[in-house]
């Protein structure tokens, strides 16, 4: 006799897999340095090098400069401020002395996220801050960006990248639809494995993710894919839901934090932005699920995306129909994966960055001053 998977089963082996991934990703997230905490993502961040307007009652004053460590300052260097334990960001962008100042500050702990084109993103340590006090930093140096040196993975690069990874999961396409893998900063820091789960189990749990899976449901189910599984009741179309679900958790899992994990490298699309040629950004879009960046910064074969999409399928096959093996779904899952990349990377260099909410003034891409430092 036929065996075949009632939906409740289906349900129960991708909820299994999802609290697998979960319980992963929390022991991830918990054996991390508590003191590398930093703030929630910004609900306020001003523009145009625009300082956020002081708060009535509090007079505390944050001020500094950014030099280039050789005696010249750095004008226009965008500087951002958050407090432990809120949501807001401000931000400002330094005079031509290379001067900033946040006031109207009240009393807590802060941070600064510094950012200037052919310099490292620099974090500052916590700056503690008392009630009405001015406090005035001691001169902060940036690091020269060279286009040949390796991505160096210290404790300030992983909190800087998670404070970039913080910015990253508020992007939204007409502040709808998840934008979050992709990086506005072509420099972005590199994510630790811990990071890449967290951005994982981010991604597959937006309440968006469930209406694309009901919609891919509702196609299979009119156009009777999986005839096994039938198409004239709710059992039938709830197979088809768990699958699509389970087939979108497992291929995001493998080839976003799995494998990215294992492989030291990064699941993110690094936008280049109009200072380049066309031709380049085509290229570095169409070739997006074959070559990535691993965490030291250079170019690899992609093989998270190839394994992962390929796992994905094979795993699958556990829920699928028997007509389709292991083989079958993890060549088609690599097809699909490969095309759907190269398709998917060509609106998010080209089309959703005019669509985008939430992304950072100091993130435009690869700019033209760091292509003219690799030649």
């Amino acid at each position: 006799m036929e065996h075949l998977l009632r939906p409740a089963q289906i349900f129960a082996l991708t909820s299994l897999l999802a609290c697998g991934l979960c319980c992963y990703s929390q022991e991830l997230l918990s054996s991390s340095d508590s003191g590398a905490s930093l703030p929630n993502a910004p609900s306020f961040l001003g523009h145009d090098g625009q300082q956020a307007e002081p708060v009535q009652g509090k007079t505390g004053v944050i001020e500094g400069v950014v030099t280039d460590g050789h005696g010249g300052v750095i004008p226009s260097a965008i500087v951002t401020l958050a407090e432990t334990g809120r949501s807001e960001l401000w931000e400002t962008s330094a005079d031509s002395s290379g001067h900033f100042r946040f006031t109207g500050l009240g009393a807590g702990t802060f941070t600064l996220l510094i950012s200037a084109p052919q310099f490292k993103t620099f974090l500052s340590p916590p700056v503690q801050l008392h009630a009405g006090e001015h406090s005035e930093l001691s001169a902060i140096a940036l690091a020269p960006a060279t286009a040949e040196a390796s991505i160096s993975v210290s404790a300030n690069s992983s909190a800087v990248a998670e404070e970039e990874l913080n910015l990253e999961t508020r992007q939204r396409i007409v502040g709808i639809i998840p934008n979050f893998y992709t990086s506005f900063v072509y420099d972005a820091a590199p994510l630790n494995a811990r990071q890449k789960f967290k951005l994982n189990l981010r991604s597959v749990t937006d309440p968006t993710i469930f209406l694309g899976v009901a919609a891919t449901a509702g196609i299979e189910q009119y156009r009777d894919t999986f005839p096994d599984w039938g198409n004239d009741d709710a059992a039938s179309y709830g197979k088809r839901f768990a699958a699509a679900y389970g087939d979108a958790l497992l291929r995001h899992t493998f080839s976003y934090a799995l494998y990215p994990a294992i492989f030291h490298q990064d699941p993110r699309y690094f936008y280049m932005g109009p200072t380049n040629k066309t031709s380049t950004r085509l290229m570095h879009a169409l070739t997006a699920g074959i070559i990535t960046r691993g965490d030291n910064g250079r170019q690899q074969l992609n093989y998270s995306h190839l394994l992962g999409s390929a796992s994905g399928g094979a795993v699958s096959s556990l829920y699928h129909p028997r007509s389709d093996g292991p083989g079958y779904l993890a060549g088609i899952n690599l097809g699909i994966g490969i095309g759907s990349t190269a398709f998917e990377a060509l609106f998010r260099e080209f089309v959703w960055p005019h669509f985008t909410t939430h992304v950072p003034a100091y993130a435009n891409g690869r700019t033209a001053d760091h292509n003219s430092a690799q030649h």
